[in-house]
């Protein structure tokens, strides 16, 4: 028996035999072409026939697994309209003269890298989506085709390299028993579907498609991010009577719906969700959420080569804030860094991008960049109850900065006879012990703050929670950062205003306690996390 270690991606228990998802990679030559129309056409073509698959791919996930599941394959299409990606793969055919197959691998590689080194889990995981939507175009110019995984012969665990949202959206769910990939986190599509698919999944096992075989008996511990191989019937039976209490456990979880995220002892705690596209708000519903914490605008600008127009954030913001219905929704303003290399913003390479061009440092380096966004959010503030929120901020002269750019896209819009909300809220994250430890004057400033506990952790212990050299030091629970939580709580409930988590932390069951303790009023997490953490507040008794 040999135990393995990854990522816990979709929590449960599955058992049964490997199957082996073969990955097929094709050798791509670079080639010259006769005639470079005629190729630019040939990819034309392709991209034709990749967006017809991308609409019925849609229509299936849509039909079968949800809504926000479907806006998957949507921003799919989407990318394979956008000039920046299509426009550079014939840019390089034109420039070059060289075949399609080859300028393809060459934008993917180099948009891949963009994504791959950002700061951000949930914007690293979107370079899945680049590998995705090139691999089918490649399929569609080569004429290949991939091996499917809707037709397996009994119930299987599905073992692969990695998983795109193509492959699992057309798994046959009653004969897929789990999932393990090599690549792949905890916010790859792959992990996403599987949550809503509630199928045990762990994504990461670094080693796994060297130590199984085809036919070998695993178990998957979802929740532990943990693969078994090849357990004897002893464990066997202990892993089968888990599994049962398992799932007695996600039935009482369903129970709680539509019931009050409360202590024993009657004190409320919000516990609200984190999305980053209109399309999760399905999901979050569902799973009844009192609102949404964070809803990261990153991807509306990282889709397009051009920052998204008025119009166009309008009507993102405006469909999140009617389909939740008056709920609270706390939108961020663009929060991108010097890693992040978004052509048009005109982000210089830096030495050390966490401590650099980033945040809200970029926002008012860009004012008109900001000031649309701004437009955007108080246009849309009268289909719901808006708060808008700045990341990064350090110092009061920035929020103050920020504040004033708020009051000046409010005069514009009074005198141009557009209606917006008055008690739209105004808060920040707050992320660097600078912040934290001058809270005590920001709350005077702000109707809110919400704790980004990834950041915060990181920039207290000095810890790039993406560096394997260092990342075990990471900890959310190193005391200096929970000092920096409970500061930040107690300062602005001294000033009257709200304060909530919105890092992964927040979803810690290890950790839900103490910030309740703390004094707390919201948790932001994923939205499948709602419901766990809604239960584990309704455990606490605070006079105990």
């Amino acid at each position: 028996m040999v135990t393995l270690e990854g990522i816990a991606s979709s929590k449960g228990i599955g058992m049964g035999c490997v199957f082996i998802k073969e990955e097929t990679s094709p050798v791509i030559e670079k080639k010259k072409v006769q005639s470079v129309d005629a190729e630019i056409q040939r990819l034309e073509n392709a991209k034709l026939e990749a967006v017809g698959q991308l609409v019925a791919l849609q229509r299936q996930a849509r039909e079968n697994i949800g809504e926000s599941e479907a806006a998957i394959f949507e921003a799919h299409q989407m990318m394979l309209q956008d000039e920046s990606f299509m426009g550079r793969i014939a840019a390089i055919i034109s420039d070059e003269g060289i075949n399609a197959e080859y300028a393809l691998k060459l934008t993917e590689q180099e948009f891949v890298s963009i994504f791959a080194s950002m700061d951000d889990a949930y914007m690293q995981e979107r370079a899945a989506d680049i590998r995705d939507i090139s691999k089918r175009l490649m399929d569609c110019i080569t004429g290949s085709i991939e091996q499917s995984l809707a037709d397996l012969p009994e119930p299987v665990i599905i073992v692969a390299k990695d998983l795109l949202p193509s492959d699992t959206v057309q798994m046959d769910r009653k004969k897929v028993l789990g999932v393990v990939t090599e690549q792949g986190g905890a916010m790859s599509h792959l992990s996403i579907l599987a949550r809503t698919m509630q199928i045990p999944a762990v994504a990461g096992v670094g080693d796994i498609l060297a130590t199984i075989e085809p036919g070998d008996f695993i178990i998957v511990h979802g929740d532990a991010g943990q693969v078994i191989v090849n357990p004897d019937e002893t464990e066997k039976g202990l892993w089968q009577e888990r599994q049962r209490e398992y799932g007695k456990r996600q039935e009482a979880l369903k129970a709680l719906k539509g019931t009050k995220s409360q202590t024993k002892d009657g004190v409320e705690i919000r516990v609200a969700a984190n999305i980053g596209t209109p399309g999760d708000v399905a999901d979050v519903i569902d799973n009844d959420a009192e609102g949404i914490g964070l809803f990261r605008t990153e991807y509306l600008y990282m889709q397009s080569d051009a920052a998204p127009s008025e119009d166009t954030q309008f009507a993102a913001y405006k469909t999140v804030l009617e389909q939740m219905a008056n709920k609270p929704v706390v939108i961020r303003t663009l929060d991108v860094g010097g890693d992040k290399e978004i052509s048009y913003l005109q982000i210089p390479k830096e030495d050390n991008p966490f401590l650099g061009y980033r945040g809200i440092r970029v926002s008012l380096g860009q004012t008109d960049i900001f000031k649309t966004q701004l437009r955007a959010l108080f246009r849309a503030s009268v289909y719901g109850k808006l708060g808008i929120m700045f990341p990064m901020i350090s110092t009061l002269e920035e929020l103050y900065e920020a504040k004033k750019l708020v009051e000046e896209v409010k005069a514009e819009l009074t005198r141009e006879g557009i209606s917006f909300r008055q008690d739209v809220e105004i808060g920040m994250m707050i992320e660097t012990p600078a912040a934290a430890l001058t809270t005590h004057l920001l709350a005077k400033e702000v109707d809110f703050f919400s704790v980004g506990t990834n950041d915060l952790t990181q920039y207290t212990i000095a810890v790039d929670r993406m560096n394997t050299k260092v990342a075990r030091l990471y900890n959310t629970h190193h005391p200096a950062v929970l000092h920096l939580v409970e500061m930040t709580i107690e300062n602005g409930h001294k000033e009257g205003i709200w304060v909530g988590i919105c890092g992964e932390a927040a979803a810690d069951p290890s950790l839900v306690e103490t910030f309740v303790n703390m004094g707390v009023d919201e948790l932001s997490v994923r939205p499948r996390a709602v419901l766990e953490v809604r239960g584990q507040i309704q455990e606490i008794s605070l006079q105990r």
